[in-house]
């Protein structure tokens, strides 16, 4: 199969949907890859080494779609992006489709098999291919949080961990889920003074035993939430429903109850935002202020540390995209995980959270494959 890699060209992203040993090893399989020109440029890594690797190198991002059967990325196509692909094309990259209407009306106009890394699952009901990105969000939202509480960055001037005789900040993190075990992690290694909210006991349980008395375990309520946030010097977002959108659980009102110059980070942006007064933004652009309250809603996170986030994904995604290569559609009859990762086939809406978010039909997955 030949396999195309072109340059990311969201706002400010670096990563790259394969790095050069992926590449060896699609290679080594018989397989054909071809990469746009300072793809890897990001993170550092060179056309050389690419083509070190056994790729062969072009000139533009346009020439990947129209020679390539399987497109490899990282974000979700841009609008010029998603004119380019066609039918009996393979689209294997984050979509968060949900809340963005527009991107699905073209991927289902353009006729093409797009497969979503964030609705692959696993045994046991993990995201694995969402996971290590969420990773790497978690621990960044303790970092961007502390940045802009610093008086110079318009917050309340609070050192996260504080020093001893002065209190630490009050981190509240909504949701126990990966994102919100690693800026668990991080917060309290920071010093800070952590609460995470959850409606799942036996979550909240197994977060008490990793993190023990440190950390302040609350069952998830509208009331929990509003008290949590309007002590919280920072609030982190990690709601996630797979594939849906993310509830609206920091309504406007908390928002108004928050203290002057607090900060919140909602790193379910990409699935529309845990917060009501959330709105994607960039890392040209990553705050805005709403009653007081500093937001920071940076839609593509991980694309600040590229080269750690290009790698930590490049290991989780190289099974699917081998077994992809290797198989073309018929990996997905043989991998019932990585078909829930199939969104659009064919101008078909494919998982059911995105075609109910969207108001579109949905229609079983391995029944569109035929």
């Amino acid at each position: 199969m030949l396999i195309g890699v072109p340059k990311e060209i969201k706002v400010r992203e670096y990563r790259v949907g394969l790095v050069p040993a992926n590449v060896r090893e699609l290679v080594a399989r018989g397989h054909e890859v071809i990469v746009e020109t300072k793809a890897g440029e990001g993170i550092g890594t060179s056309d050389e080494q690419y083509q070190a690797a056994g790729a062969t190198i072009i000139k533009s991002a346009q020439e990947v779609f129209e020679h390539a059967k399987l497109i490899v990325k990282v974000k979700e196509p841009q609008a010029v992006e998603r004119q380019w692909l066609k039918p009996g094309q393979i689209l294997f990259t984050y979509l968060h489709l949900a809340p963005d209407p527009e991107q699905a009306n073209d991927l289902i106009d353009s006729g093409a098999t797009c497969i979503a890394y964030e609705t692959v699952t696993a045994d046991g009901g993990g995201l694995p291919l969402l996971a290590p990105m969420s990773e790497v969000a978690g621990r960044l939202s303790v970092q961007a949080g502390a940045y802009f509480l610093e008086k110079t960055h318009g917050g309340l001037g609070i050192l996260l961990g504080g020093v001893p005789g002065v209190e630490p900040a009050i981190v509240t993190v909504i949701g126990g889920g990966v994102v919100g075990t690693h800026a668990i992690d991080v917060a309290l290694g920071m010093g800070a003074t952590v609460s995470v909210l959850d409606r799942n006991v036996n979550v909240l349980r197994n977060l008490r035993k990793q993190f023990g008395h440190r950390l302040n375990t609350v069952y998830s309520t509208s009331d929990a939430i509003e008290h949590h946030c309007s002590i919280a010097d920072l609030v982190i977002g990690g709601v996630l429903v797979a594939g849906a959108a993310a509830p609206k659980l920091i309504t406007r009102d908390i928002v108004r109850g928050m203290k002057p110059g607090s900060v919140i980070v909602d790193v379910a942006i990409d699935q529309g935002g845990c917060c009501e007064t959330a709105r994607p933004t960039t890392h040209d652009a990553p705050t805005y202020v709403v009653d007081g309250v500093i937001h920071y809603c940076v839609a593509n996170m991980p694309g600040a540390v590229p080269r750690t986030s290009t790698y930590a994904l490049n290991n989780a995604t190289l099974p699917y995209v081998l077994a992809l290569a290797d198989h073309d559609l018929q990996a997905l009859r043989y991998d019932r995980h990585l078909l829930n990762g199939l969104n659009v086939h064919q101008g078909k809406v494919t998982n059911l959270p995105v075609a109910t978010a969207l108001g579109l039909a949905f229609y079983e997955p391995a029944a569109a494959l035929g």
